[in-house]
This record gives C-alpha cells, structure tokens and sequence, in this order.
C-alpha cells in the first residue's frame, strides 16, 4: 500500500512552533515478541519488548502506558503512531495492527505502517553487505525480503515472499555475494543455511525479532515528510491465507469490532483512564 498525504495531519507548520521535537510511539506485533518503543529525533525514549507468543492481546496496552510514563509522555505529547505491519503470525500482527488503528482515531493521530521485514533489516544496516531478513511463518516456512544499504539506512531489493528454508538457501547461493541473514527465522532453520559456508553469516540473537527501536527510525523521518496513512487504510502484510480456527476467528473479529463502540475506542479509553 503506497503512503498519502492526508491533508489533516500535515506537519510543515510544526516548524515555527516552540516545540521542535516529534514524538512518536512505535508497535510491533509480528512475532511472538510484543515490542513498543516511544522516542523523538533527539533518539529512543524508552522501550520494552516482552516474548510471548500467545499473550499479544494482554500484554499491548499495559506496555504501551509503562512505555509512555517510562519516556514522561502522554498522548497529547505525541505527533503519530508508528506499526509494524509484518508479514508475521495472524493473531499477534492483526493485535497490533488494530489497537494501532484504534489509538490514532481515539487520539487523532496520524499512522506511519512501516513492514516488519524492514525493521530487521535495519538495525543490521552497517553490514556492507546484502542483507536478507526472516520471519519464521510456521508451517515451514519462512516471510523474507532483501535489502541493500542506502542513503535511508535500507532499501528493498524485490517482494516480500514466502519461502521454504532450503528454496531460500537456493536463491542465496545463486547470488554469489556475501549475504547477512537476520531473524528468527534464519535461526530457526540455520541448518539449510549452513551449507553455503562463509558466503552467508547469520546476525545473532539479538537481531531477531522485528524492534521498535528500528521502527521509530524509520517512521520519524515519513512522519516530518508528510507520508501517513489514515488510520481506516492500515492494513497487515498477509503473505497467505491465516491458519486460524474458525472459532478464534469469529472471537477476533468480535475484538476488532468493540472499539467502534464508543467515540473514544476500547484502547484509547483504557490508556486515557489510566
């Protein structure tokens, strides 16, 4: 989905206020680590990330107000919300992915969706090198994309795919370049990678999993450039069709729905009573 310009959150007159700083709060949900970071230009404010695969739900609003007091901020403080957007697990993404919606109509702010593979790749953008990040989609397979350094930090190189491991393999030992494999995923499966030798190197534990750290990175710079999204045309990266039983499925779609309850949503009346 290509990022407008909503005429409403335009920034360019924030330059001639006192207040130099923009604020942003940033949420990922991609993978079974729940990850929420709030900071400005200036750098990371505070941040929390917490691994659990099965407790998105109940661990989001809780971090996101520890986040905002640990960084002494409040909502009226903040100029956006930055989501990661995946690909990644169905219920943790569509967790995110919605209570960041819900919070920017409940504090009329704007969204900055930023991929969750591109979260991995950018915090290994000093590599020099290609750089291939993972997500471990079940199934036995694995959400990939490739990015190369650039003026920005990173930049795509081709889709986002869904890959079997040694496919994956394949496809890297074609290129003939050294490549720095980052996630999860290539975790998950190093063995496929393994046998291609020095020409691949694998980042360690902690480039794992998608941060919010990386995500105020890149988010604050589309923020001061005007390239938002309004909160109703977020959607998650879905690389597939959601392995989810029907029950659960009819459960989250009744969760979705509650916000739209009250003028305020679910979320943001939650975080604002607190």
């Amino acid at each position: 989905m290509k990022p407008i310009l909503v005429p409403q959150y335009d920034l360019a007159d924030r330059a001639e206020e006192e207040t130099p700083q923009l604020f942003v709060i940033g949420i990922d949900t991609a993978t079974p680590v729940t990850s929420v970071a709030a900071g400005s230009e200036a750098g990371v404010l505070a941040a929390i990330a917490v691994r659990n695969d099965r407790a998105h739900a109940e661990l989001l609003v809780p971090m996101v107000r520890q986040v905002l007091e640990r960084a002494s901020l409040d909502q009226a403080a903040l100029a956006g919300i930055a989501v990661g957007t995946g690909p990644g697990l169905f219920t943790g993404l569509r967790v995110g992915v919605s209570s960041a919606k819900a919070l920017a109509q409940a504090w009329r702010l704007p969204i900055v969706a930023v991929p969750s593979l591109d979260l991995l790749a950018f915090a290994c953008r000093h590599a020099r090198r290609l750089v291939c990040a993972a997500i471990d989609g079940r199934r036995g397979e694995l959400f990939s994309a490739s990015y190369r350094p650039s003026a920005e930090g990173i930049e795509r190189v081709g889709e986002h795919r869904v890959l079997r491991p040694e496919e994956l393999a394949a496809e890297l030992e074609s290129l003939g370049e050294p490549v720095l494999l980052c996630g999860e995923g290539a975790l998950r499966y190093a063995g496929a990678f393994e046998r291609l030798g020095e020409s691949v190197e694998l980042a360690g534990v902690d480039r794992a999993a998608p941060s919010a750290e990386s995500l105020i990175e890149l988010a604050l710079p589309r923020l001061e450039r005007g390239e938002v999204t309004q909160p109703l045309d977020v959607r998650p990266l879905y690389l597939r069709r959601p392995d989810v039983d029907p029950s659960v499925e009819r459960r989250l779609a009744a969760e979705r729905d509650q916000p739209s309850r009250g003028p305020r949503g679910a979320v943001g009346a939650t975080l604002a009573g607190a």
